[in-house]
């Protein structure tokens, strides 16, 4: 959207954990060399915490980089697991044969006798965990008698646990005392600093493809003093400034901008009113289409801003009519031109501990959407999921997104205090958004939802015959016809049911999905994935499929 403006090749500021945007501040370098260090040496714990959003992540992504070549990792980015579970993700990470019985007692004969067999032809197994403040005591001293299988001089597994602050608090209860007492190295991860945040600005719209300066000074310091620092909360901060700049037509973004970007992100109730004027204003002019200089300059005088200074207020040429239509349609989505009534503010739902939010909860709402039984006790959701004949589809997106896509799904919310909640968006319409908590339901508005929600989601889709296999170019099938025909359909209003035609992925078919795709806003690659299947079976409004936006 925004990127063609700026002249960028992506989008800089996604929350995304990509390692070649990170940028490498003293403290990530210090933090990565502990993690290097942990790999190298043999036996014990590494412990990596960080406040939410500072890096953690993404700096494990970068670490898989910098590997020694005879270095095998298994990753646990879940550790909501029972024992067995756990142990069952960590012998399929390493590609162990999983015994029959699946009994703790053979899943550890199993992962000692590859060790040892690593162990023999030199190689090193390291088991990272993410997100290890979320183990149990039960599960933590499983992950202690792990570092017991040895030989006479070392130790075969080293452990790395990455999580939040909560993490050291629980290594500093007495019942953890031996898992504490074998932690060899601990390293907490700050935020960045001022200078360090102007650096991580300008590095990101670098790796992007920008060609020179987009941000004023003024403009970093006013994200780092609402970021305070937080890599994450930076990047949201950024990318809507961007966007907003870019629905004004302007390519420097100053402190004002900033300032209405971390309003909106923030929920500063101050700049309300201003920014429901505004949202009303772009409407109009989009459906006017009176896209010029003078009229957005008219906007920032209707939303009651002061007039920039002489150096400020130099402003761009016009950016192509269907981008701008393209960011007001979004603007005027998360920000309503009015208060929607009856409708529960979401920081009341996630303060109250008698709503329920936990993954387990959403994932049994989201099942029963689709008419089917989660069975928390079982094997993981999407296993679940799979012998259902549905999949699930991970991704990170705005409402737009997901209202493209037309499925319920489970958002990730972040509370005021960091603490991660897990709902269902069951239903949408223009201004709100209907939540399920369990059994119970509330309505909240979409601008209050945009406070807590920073794009993560995970929805279950049926791709039928296909199994979920990506379709692409040159390969040949049952797939290939169900594509050709589908995009057949799609594109055809008589209602006929169209011949499939070659079961051949051509040229011809090729560039059918590329435009299908850049017509539906989805990744223009030519391959339909899982992505691209979701859209189609939206089109084709498949009888038994749930819809967001439609009632049921």
């Amino acid at each position: 959207m925004y990127t063609q403006f700026f002249g960028l090749t992506e989008k800089p500021f996604s929350i995304t954990p990509d390692p070649r945007y990170l940028y490498m501040s003293p403290r990530h370098a210090d933090a990565l060399a502990h993690l290097l260090y942990g790999i190298s040496e043999s036996g014990g714990f590494i412990q990596l915490t960080g406040e939410v959003g500072t890096g953690k992540t993404t700096l494990v992504r970068s670490l898989f980089e910098q590997l020694p070549d005879e270095a095998d990792v298994a990753l646990i980015l879940n550790p909501e697991l029972t024992t067995q579970e756990f142990l069952t993700a960590i012998t399929g990470e390493l590609g162990i044969k999983v015994p029959g019985d699946l009994s703790i007692k053979a899943l550890i004969d199993g992962l000692n006798a590859y060790l040892l067999d690593a162990h023999g032809r030199g190689r090193r197994t390291v088991l990272i965990v993410d997100e290890a403040q979320n183990l149990g005591a039960e599960l933590l001293e499983q992950v202690r008698l792990l570092t017991n299988l040895e030989t006479p001089k070392q130790k075969l597994l080293q452990i790395i646990l990455i999580g939040q602050p909560e993490l050291r608090e629980v290594l500093s209860r007495a019942d953890m005392r031996q898992v504490a007492q074998r932690v060899t190295g601990r390293y907490h991860l700050e935020p960045l600093n001022q200078v360090d945040t102007s650096k991580y600005v300008k590095h990101r719209m670098r790796v992007a493809g920008a060609s020179g300066s987009v941000f004023r000074p003024a403009a970093i310091r006013e994200i780092f003093r609402r970021s305070k620092g937080v890599p994450r909360l930076i990047n949201v901060v950024a990318d809507r400034a961007l966007l907003a700049a870019y629905a004004q037509e302007s390519r420097i973004i100053n402190r004002r901008l900033v300032r209405r970007a971390a309003a909106e992100v923030f929920g500063d109730r101050r700049t309300g009113a201003w920014r429901r004027r505004l949202a009303a204003g772009v409407a109009a002019v989009a459906l006017a289409g009176a896209a010029t200089v003078g009229t957005m300059y008219w906007l920032d005088r209707f939303a009651g801003v002061p007039e920039e200074p002489a150096a400020e207020a130099q402003r761009p040429p016009v950016a192509p009519a269907p981008l701008l239509a393209e960011a007001r349609e979004i603007l005027a989505v998360q920000e309503p031109a009015a208060e929607v009534q009856d409708t529960t503010p979401l920081a009341e739902l996630l303060a109250d501990p008698t709503v329920p939010k936990d993954t387990a909860t959403a994932f049994t709402t989201l099942f029963g959407l689709w008419g089917r039984s989660y069975e928390p006790d079982g094997q993981p959701a999407c296993q679940q999921a799979q012998v259902l004949d549905l999949r699930c589809w991970f991704q990170r997106g705005s409402v737009t997104y997901l209202r493209s896509l037309d499925r319920p799904a489970i958002l990730n919310l972040i509370g005021d205090e960091g603490g991660q909640f897990q709902v269902v968006l069951q239903h949408m319409d223009t201004d709100t958004a209907s939540l399920a908590f369990g059994v119970q339901t509330f309505r909240t508005s979409l601008a209050d939802l945009s406070r807590y929600w920073y794009g993560d989601s995970l929805m279950l889709w049926r791709p039928g015959a296909l199994q979920g296999e990506d379709l692409a170019p040159g390969m040949e099938g049952d797939g290939v016809r169900w594509l050709r025909a589908s995009l057949a359909r799609i594109g055809d209003d008589s209602g006929a049911v169209p011949d499939a035609g070659s079961a051949f992925f051509d040229s011809d078919l090729e560039a059918r999905v590329r435009d299908y795709q850049r017509q539906r806003r989805l990744s223009v690659d030519g391959i339909a994935g899982a992505q691209t299947q979701i859209a189609i079976n939206t089109d084709l409004k498949i009888p038994g499929t749930p819809s967001l936006t439609r009632a049921n």
